[in-house]
């Protein structure tokens, strides 16, 4: 693929300071890139096929570009790991283990500056980057900050789980829940139709009730 499609299928969706360097990561190791549709559980992945000698990146159409940045990076860091490791894939080599923090945090140190991210992300996203978890999500504090770039301004709007006081009650994907308490990054919840207790992300977007059972189920 010529530098002038690559480039222009990433226009808009990275900061335009790192255009270039997004490039050349695929241009050292290419792999075929697709941006797809928005999908719930993942903003993005590196799959391994065994009967493709090219392997794919993907990544969700809907992110803000300092989140799409970050994404891009973790997976392209999966696709080095599996590059040099790939025969050990399995057999001691984890999905997010200490050659994909090496390399993730490698790959992202040229874009740790103010040219690229705003000070507001840049400031948690270098303590992130110290000992990167699997998910940004992980992060409460660099997820609000990636947030407030959404483009989808009802979805900034709304809070966290995490930000919630015990015992609200709250609407997650048309059911209702109390929070109960906070273990780590997970919540313990009780559906209150069921009155069965879940553990949920802390850094689920939810919808504050106040009168659960005025509320249609």
């Amino acid at each position: 693929m010529e530098k002038e499609k690559w480039l222009e299928n990433l226009q808009g969706k990275v900061p335009e300071k790192a255009l270039s360097y997004c490039f050349s990561l695929w241009e050292e190791e290419p792999f075929i890139f697709e941006i797809t549709k928005s999908r719930r559980s993942k903003l993005g992945d590196f799959r391994y096929r065994k009967d493709k000698s090219i392997q794919k990146i993907t990544i969700n159409n809907d992110l803000n570009q300092y989140q799409f940045l970050i994404t891009f990076i973790h997976e392209v860091a999966h696709h080095r790991v599996f590059s040099r490791y790939k025969e050990r894939i399995g057999k001691g080599i984890l999905p997010h283990g200490i050659e994909w923090k090496q390399s993730f945090k490698w790959l992202m140190a040229p874009m740790l500056h103010e040219g690229v991210f705003p000070n507001d992300i840049l400031i948690p996203l270098r303590l992130y980057m110290n000992n990167p978890k699997a998910s940004t999500g992980a992060d409460l504090f660099l997820m609000k900050e990636l947030r407030k770039y959404d483009k989808n301004t009802f979805i900034k709007e709304e809070p966290l789980l995490g930000d919630l006081a015990i015992n609200t009650h709250f609407l997650l994907r048309k059911r209702q829940f109390k929070k109960l308490r906070t273990q780590r990054t997970r919540v313990l919840c009780q559906e209150l139709a069921t009155g069965r207790n879940y553990l949920i992300s802390g850094h689920a977007v939810v919808k504050e009730i106040d009168n659960p059972e005025d509320l249609p189920f």
